[in-house]
């Protein structure tokens, strides 16, 4: 958990601090060049700044620890941040297909000047660079909400590329600037489609993967001595804290004692192994 905040505090203030200077930049180049796409895309930037500042929030309220009204902690504060960002990409996607749609029927032609190409370049780069930093930060915490932001970092990278491409296309084309528009709003839009169903995963909770399921299998019914038939396994995931539940058939003409002690004994043995919280259903096992 201490790594996790870490390095979500690191990757926020870095991308508030990072972002806010490209937002200066793409700003004046778009005003210079009179061009919806750059104008559009250095906001896009600085919506980068506003998840961050969420990110951080995030963080910070996932670090705390259970309570009498959470009692699994306040892990999914990080899937939540994850969510508003998610939206916060949606609004910008609108804000640029409104934009573009103004720009192709007003007739509004750019000027793409040698600051543009230069300020588009430096914003690929650089961010690129945060975005490969965010999802490296996301593997070693496993941080949705890092991921998220580096989806977000991706999505201006590339909306980057496309207007840097636009440019050069521009002197031929006046419609070039409303249709990178259009482009980059389908990048940013699809990357919020792509945060909001993970998400909305991890908040209603998964089955766990096929192999994960299998291995349990096999654990359970070596610590057993039997094959207890594992089954309705189900995983909820809360930041750092993980509640695992599953059934076992146990025979039906065992006391009460055996089965609790069996039950309690491969919650004990998983949570060593997994480091997961489970709890056991037993089904009674009807023997012929």
């Amino acid at each position: 958990m201490k790594d996790k905040t870490r390095l979500s505090y690191i990757e926020g203030t870095l991308s508030i601090i990072v972002n806010t200077l490209l937002f200066g930049i793409k700003l004046w180049a778009g005003i210079v060049s009179n061009s919806i796409a750059i104008t559009a895309d250095a906001w896009h930037t600085l919506s980068d700044s506003i998840s961050s500042i969420v990110l951080l929030i995030g963080a910070k309220i996932s670090k705390k620890p259970a309570d009498g009204n959470h009692p699994f902690g306040h892990g999914r504060a990080d899937v939540v941040a994850s969510f508003i960002i998610g939206f916060l990409l949606v609004f910008v996607g609108y804000e640029f297909i409104m934009r573009s749609y103004e720009s192709l029927t007003t007739h509004i032609s750019s000027n793409f000047s040698t600051f543009a190409v230069v300020a588009t370049i430096i914003s690929i780069v650089v961010k690129e660079a945060i975005a490969q930093y965010a999802f490296w930060a996301a593997r070693m915490s496993g941080s949705k909400a890092l991921r998220a932001d580096g989806l977000h970092h991706r999505s201006d990278a590339l909306s980057s590329i496309v207007i840097l491409i636009g440019i050069f296309a521009g002197r031929y084309y006046w419609w070039i600037d409303g249709v990178l528009g259009f482009i980059v709003a389908g990048f940013i839009i699809y990357s919020a489609y792509e945060i909001i169903k993970d998400t909305v995963s991890a908040i209603m909770g998964v089955t766990p993967d096929d192999d994960f399921v299998v291995e349990l299998k096999a654990y359970c019914n070596n610590l057993a001595g039997r094959d207890v038939c594992v089954h309705h396994v189900h995983l909820h995931t809360y930041g750092d804290h993980n509640e695992l539940t599953f059934h076992i058939y146990l025979p039906s003409d065992w006391n009460l004692v055996d089965s609790h002690n069996i039950s309690d004994m491969l919650e004990k043995a998983i949570m060593e192994r997994y480091a997961y919280n489970s709890t056991i259903h037993i089904d009674p096992l009807i023997l012929n």
